[in-house]
């Protein structure tokens, strides 16, 4: 199955639904100043530090950024639409953006937006605006033979520093050894939706190994409707009560 027709089926289930614009943000108090977090909807979110702005996979239409600072960072993790999706991209102002981007991404996209593009590879870092910026690997599993969904090297997860935060973006994976090997992660978004990435129980058993200090299950709707987040919750925090585990309204309740 190639890589259009998948992001095609990926479309299909989650374009139906009404987003999540209106789920109240976090702040998280650093070292120096507040880390705002904003869910937006599915895998895109928006943080906001010393009024600086990164956009996470932009998508679903102007609306749900309607209310939001405009973009000094966008980073991309991968080519399928619910990633990738240039009619958002379109309807945002991004003219003061950098995007970060892999390879694959880069070459996809309209020509217009490659001058803003700088390219990370996994385990390639940037400092771009005080922040550093990590591309890690995402990839389903097994690793070989290559998946066709998302194969290794292609995306890339994100490892952001700011502040004195490390913040881990899954991007779609599986419970991949370098997620399990993770150190020190203040912050981290798992993404955990079948057929397309991973289990509650897979996520559940990575996050109990990397133990980050708080984790926003996202990106977790799939072919059968939502996955059970309360669920992943409980299985956390009965082995390990010490994980904030925070659920947002990433989907309207009624889809």
């Amino acid at each position: 199955m190639n890589t259009k027709i998948i992001s095609g089926i990926l479309l299909l289930f989650i374009s139906s639904f009404s987003f999540s614009q209106n789920t109240p943000f976090d702040e998280i108090k650093t070292q120096n100043g507040i880390l705002k977090i904003q869910p937006i909807v599915h895998g895109s979110l928006v943080l906001t530090y010393n009024n600086k702005t990164i956009y996470v996979d932009p998508y679903g239409g102007f609306t749900p950024y309607k209310n939001l600072q405009a973009p000094d960072i966008v980073l991309i993790t991968d080519i399928h639409g619910d990633h990738l999706d240039e009619k958002t991209l379109d309807s945002i102002n991004t003219s003061k953006a950098i995007f970060i981007t892999p390879k694959a991404v880069a070459d996809q996209i309209s020509e217009k937006y490659k001058s803003k593009i700088t390219i990370l590879e996994n385990g390639q870092g940037i400092h771009r605006l005080d922040f550093f910026i990590k591309a890690i690997p995402m990839y389903n599993l097994p690793e070989n033979p290559p998946s066709k969904k998302h194969p290794k090297g292609r995306g890339n997860g994100y490892i952001l520093t700011i502040d004195n935060q490390q913040i881990y973006i899954s991007g779609d994976t599986e419970d991949i050894p370098e997620m399990r090997n993770l150190q020190n992660i203040d912050i981290a978004f798992i993404c955990m939706n079948l057929p397309f990435t991973m289990t509650i129980e897979q996520a559940t058993s990575a996050v109990l190994e990397f133990k980050p200090k708080i984790v926003y299950p996202y990106h977790y709707r799939g072919t059968d409707g939502l996955s059970d987040v309360n669920a992943f919750k409980n299985l956390v925090n009965t082995e390990n009560k010490s994980i904030d585990v925070r659920l947002k309204n990433w989907y309207t309740t009624n889809n």
